[in-house]
């Protein structure tokens, strides 16, 4: 009897982790899952996961869940060395630049020990296991708003054609303003390379554009679109934070992260780096954001404007997917951002209802 693989992902209650669920036991695998809601901890009930994990738990039969914190050295080592992972999928952080300015020893716990954690008992237990850290466009910091832009009528925009095609992996992470969220994803994503140059481990790091999708459980200090959403959908006020609400973020469905992260188990890679978002075609700005959103809904948002930006904000932020595309042939965007804009506001309303 050929034994079916095994899939351990943390966070697995959150946007990309439940997702990663939902794919891969679609293909047959095993999952188990590592997440203690501390979303909920971290931004409220509006973070509050326990109604994603309640879906998965109805949806996906097989589906073995573990509450557990990737803080926790132990725990982690344990759980790894018991579960008989062929890849593991780290999507668990703290997220948000705001809130780690004022809780940064949770900030930095969370996102650079406990991905040391997770690494660690990998290369103990499972060293041959696939190791998919779920980095961000943040680890480049502010520098990508040193690139000349055009301000248009409703989005900022990159000047020089050579730009045009977004950040690839190359730009500088280093000499910028990172927030300290940002600066505790640079040390888990350089960790993460680090274990797959120097033991030879199949790791990768998906910088992270705008990641998104019905399943998020978005909050004002994170989650853009999905809580822009929100706030259309339950008649919530909304607050613009500087850049004339006219910044952009190229959206990526959690569904085209999962088929990438599928093909890259497919055809590992040691130490690997690639910037994932939804490229050109689904980039979007606030102020486009609120005119689409209002138009699938059918209603107004109010919302007022706040002329300073948030500390180390990108104005204008689009993934060169280039490089995806030229490794993984087979791999491109199948979403389109009004799908994504559509399926969100879908959710929102059945939420509401249940």
């Amino acid at each position: 009897m050929t034994l079916s693989p095994v899939l351990l992902v943390t966070g697995s209650a959150g946007l990309i982790g439940s997702q990663a669920v939902r794919h891969f036991a679609a293909l047959g695998w095993t999952v188990h899952g590592i997440d203690n809601n501390m979303r909920a901890d971290f931004f409220g009930p509006d973070g509050d996961t326990t109604w994603n994990l309640q879906r998965l738990q109805h949806d996906i039969p097989g589906y073995q869940h573990h509450v557990l914190d990737i803080r926790d050295r132990v725990a982690v080592d344990r759980a790894i060395a018991e579960i008989p992972a062929d890849m593991i999928v780290h999507a668990a952080a703290q997220p948000s630049h705001d809130l780690a300015a004022s809780r940064p020893f949770d900030d930095f716990d969370v996102n650079a020990g406990g991905t040391l954690n997770l690494l660690e008992a990998t290369r103990r237990h499972r060293p041959e296991a696939t190791f998919c850290f779920m980095s961000t466009n943040k680890v480049y910091g502010d520098a990508p708003n040193e690139l000349p832009l055009v301000e248009l009528d409703t989005r900022w925009e990159y000047q020089r054609p050579e730009d045009f095609g977004g950040i690839a992996e190359d730009f500088r992470i280093d000499r910028s303003k990172h927030s300290l969220f940002g600066a505790s994803k640079v040390a888990a994503d350089v960790m993460v390379q680090e274990y797959g140059r120097y033991f030879c481990m199949k790791t990768v790091c998906l910088r992270g554009g705008c990641l998104t999708g019905a399943a998020h459980s978005a909050a004002e200090l994170h989650g853009f679109l999905a809580y822009l959403a929100r706030c259309v959908v339950e008649g919530r006020p909304y607050r613009i934070f500087g850049y004339k609400g006219k910044q952009v973020r190229d959206n990526i469905d959690a569904s085209d992260v999962c088929r990438f992260i599928e093909r890259f188990h497919a055809a590992p890679r040691c130490g690997e780096v690639y910037n994932i978002g939804g490229g050109r075609s689904n980039s979007i700005s606030m102020l486009e954001a609120i005119t689409k959103l209002e138009a699938i809904a059918d209603k107004r948002l109010s919302w007022e404007y706040v002329d300073e930006n948030r500390s180390g904000d990108h104005i204008c932020y689009i993934s060169d997917l280039s490089k995806m595309k030229s490794d993984y042939p087979g791999w491109d965007i199948t979403v389109p951002l009004d799908s994504i804009l559509e399926d969100i506001v879908r959710v929102l309303h059945e939420r509401s209802i249940d």
